[in-house]
Parts: structure tokens; C-alpha cells; sequence
């Protein structure tokens, strides 16, 4: 068993960082989506007809299907919803 930590399970289980920061920024977008629709009390439909995606794909968002969604499409979505996306850039250390 190794001992190794590490700052975020994508860190973990993605094979290069670059795919763990991608991974890492498409759920904090689903994350901050699933609480929107669920803030709202929006239906699926009424979801999906705001987002201007299918109700099937709403049902994908809600079910954490994370490699079914690129950022573009996530960052499209939240948009959609009417959110407001700010991203810091940090140094690694």
C-alpha cells in the first residue's frame, strides 16, 4: 500500500496532470450546475429548454457523468443558466 497523498482524487486516478486539471474544472462547472437546477427546483425539461440541450442530457449532468461532458459545453451551460465564471491561475508549487 502506498503512502502517497495527493490534493485532489483527479490527481489521483487521471494519468497526466494536464487530464486531472481538466477533470477538476468540469466538476466544479457540474457541480455548480447540479446545485442551480436543484436551487431553482427547475424540472429537467425546464433545464435542458434554459441550458438549450436535451432533457436526456440534463439527466446525464445530474447523474455526474462527467466524460460525457468537454468543458466548452459546460462552460456553455452555465452560461445558459445565467452563472458567472471566474477562474484563478496559480503557480504550481
Amino acid at each position: 500500500m502506498s503512502n502517497q497523498r495527493f490534493t485532489s482524487v483527479w490527481d489521483a486516478i487521471e494519468d497526466t496532470p494536464e487530464e486531472a486539471e481538466n477533470m477538476k474544472l468540469r466538476s466544479v462547472l457540474m457541480t455548480a450546475l447540479k446545485n442551480h437546477i436543484a436551487r431553482t427546483e427547475m424540472s429537467q425539461q425546464q433545464a435542458a429548454k434554459l441550458f438549450g440541450v436535451t432533457q436526456p442530457r440534463v439527466s446525464d449532468l445530474m447523474r455526474g457523468k462527467i466524460n460525457l461532458f468537454g468543458l466548452d459545453a459546460l462552460v456553455n451551460m452555465a452560461t445558459a443558466a445565467g452563472l458567472h465564471i471566474e477562474m484563478r491561475i496559480l503557480e504550481s508549487t
